[in-house]
């Protein structure tokens, strides 16, 4: 984990609540698909955890959506103006366990974490099946993007305005070694329920300090209580226990 001080080069819209945001900075601490940065904003006690969508070794992109107080004061702060941030927290995706076919999951706002997965999957040779649900066509955002990559794309939309209709798991291929995803809890359930092969699970907490010290995002795996911020936000298949 680094602290440091970044300037923002862009913070566009892509939708009527989701903007791409580009902070030029220090990324060193960056270093697996999945992981997260936590942002600091004027006047906000909490930082706001955001997943990393792309990085390079200047800048890094997040793909965010407007929920309250903060992410709104996010989506209005201009070109140049600089952001207190944590990066390298979390411990990302293993694409070790992928040996052919990879299927990404992803939800919402689960969609951009998976951004830099596919594209360090497919610089590995391998290949990747992406399925992004919405819950109407004018929630999409992201499709070009993966498509960009290589990826082979599928949109599902709750409303069948767009795509498939249902959720992403209606639109699971036949075949595949190793599935990622990453959205709401209910999304994760029943991906959980209907993926034929192991896999690793994004989780969407609520943080407090975003690093390990406050266990306010714990949850309950096999092996006892783990933290959502420190020792995820990555879980594996076989180690999860669902709530009621």
């Amino acid at each position: 984990m680094k602290q440091g001080v970044f300037k923002i080069a862009e913070n566009t819209q892509l939708t009527d609540s989701v903007f791409k945001m580009k902070l030029v900075g220090d990324t060193s601490e960056i270093t697996a698909p999945g992981q997260f940065i936590n942002i600091k904003l004027q006047g906000l006690y909490l930082r706001r955890p955001i997943s990393v969508f792309d990085c390079d070794n200047e800048s890094v992109t997040i793909i965010y959506k407007v929920v309250g107080k903060g992410t709104e004061q996010m989506s209005k702060l201009d070109i140049n103006e600089e952001l207190d941030v944590l990066t390298g927290l979390g411990n990302g995706y293993d694409t070790s366990l992928c040996k052919n076919h990879a299927v990404l999951l992803g939800g919402g706002v689960g969609v951009p974490p998976l951004y830099m997965l596919a594209k360090k999957l497919i610089e590995e040779g391998k290949r990747v099946s992406v399925i992004l649900g919405f819950n109407t066509k004018d929630e999409i955002f992201c499709e070009e993007d993966f498509k960009e990559l290589g990826a082979f794309v599928t949109v599902t939309t709750v409303d069948g305005s767009y795509g498939v209709k249902g959720f992403v798991t209606d639109a699971l291929p036949e075949s595949y070694d190793h599935f990622f995803t990453c959205g709401p809890e209910p999304m994760l359930k029943a991906v959980y329920k209907s993926a034929a092969t192991n896999g690793q699970f994004s989780f969407e907490e609520r943080m407090g300090c975003g690093f390990g010290a406050c266990m306010g995002c714990s949850c309950k795996t096999i092996t006892g209580y783990k933290r959502i911020c420190k020792d995820g936000p990555v879980l594996f298949k076989e180690e999860i226990l669902w709530e009621d």
